[in-house]
């Protein structure tokens, strides 16, 4: 349905329509699921250096080591933006508050049995 077809006449089908979408994202949150991507375009390396904010040098050494997720056809380096924000996700550092919610869960969970 497009938006700039709305009228009063058709607003009680505007309103059935976003409500059928809710209830389809608010499955997909339920499930934790997301969305599909419409289309995953690779980037190069220029792209890759703005996306994670490193310099080239830096990039070649990650994907040398094989730390970087990355694909490569001939000489030329590729990479998807959604696997480049999953790297940087994965090195998240904790906060102090969940370090110490951390250890007082395992603390109560250790010495739970123990109390009489």
């Amino acid at each position: 349905m497009k938006t700039n077809e709305i009228t009063f006449d058709s607003l009680p089908q505007a309103v059935a329509y976003l409500v059928d979408e809710v209830a389809a994202i608010k499955l997909l949150v339920e499930n934790h699921q997301t969305l599909p991507l419409a289309k995953r375009v690779p980037v190069g390396i220029e792209e890759a250096c703005r996306i994670i904010g490193k310099a080239k040098p830096t990039i070649y050494t990650l994907v040398r080591k094989r730390l970087l997720p990355c694909y490569k056809n001939g000489k030329k380096l590729y990479f998807f933006e959604d696997e480049l924000l999953e790297w940087i996700s994965k090195g998240k550092k904790k906060t102090l508050l969940e370090i110490e919610s951390e250890v007082e869960a395992g603390y109560k969970k250790r010495f739970r049995g123990t109390e009489r």
